[in-house]
Parts: C-alpha cells; structure tokens; sequence
C-alpha cells in the first residue's frame, strides 16, 4: 500500500502581481494539481497588501477557499495567522503530520499565507 503523501505544495500567488482573477484562476488550477499529485495540502502566498491594512488577493482567495470547504472540494483552510500550534484546526493537523512543524511560517502570525487542506 503506497504511503500517504504529507508533503505541504507551496505556491506563490503574488509572483507578476496578478489581478485577483488572475490570482483565484491560478490557485484553481494549484489546488487541482496537487490533488492529483497527492499532495495533503497547499500553502498559498498571497500577501497581505503594501498598505499592511489588507491585500485584495488575501481576501477574495479566502472567500474562494471558503466556498470550496461548504462545498466539500477541500477539507479545510488555516488563514496564515491561526497557522500555530495553539490553534485547534492548526495542532489537529500537526498531529496527523508532525514533519509540518519545521515550517518556516509556523507561529509567525503572516497574514501573507493560507494553508489549503486537501
């Protein structure tokens, strides 16, 4: 039986700075492939906004990935500052996948990531 892939894919979504559709169709597509890849996650940086008062592709994108849990096409999503150890949904997955308590943004309250369970 192959083992379960516990790899966390790491997208950048900011990268040519993409309009937010632009943005929305990309992580469309890096969700899917992962999926296929059997990948059990995609970290997705997207920023947080020069002004620091909030990035447009934060938002839309978790109001995207939102939609995408009620629909049961992913499982779950961490926003980039509840990706610590004392957060419920963040400790549940670190005990399933202990290796993903060396990432580097792990603790650090970035508002610039989102994780995606798939």
């Amino acid at each position: 039986m192959p083992q379960k892939n516990t790899r966390i894919k790491v997208v950048n979504l900011e990268e040519d700075m993409p309009t937010v559709e632009q943005a929305r169709l990309r992580m469309e597509y890096e969700l899917q492939s992962a999926r296929k890849d059997g990948y059990a996650a995609v970290k997705l940086i997207h920023g947080y906004g020069s002004s620091g008062a909030g990035g447009a592709l934060r938002t839309e994108l978790q109001k995207e990935l939102r939609r995408h849990v009620q629909r049961g096409a992913i499982r779950a999503f961490i926003a980039g500052e509840d990706w610590r150890i004392s957060d419920s949904g963040t400790w549940e997955l670190l005990k399933r996948f202990p290796e993903w308590k060396r990432d580097p943004d792990l603790g650090k309250q970035n508002q610039g990531v989102t994780i995606a369970v798939l």
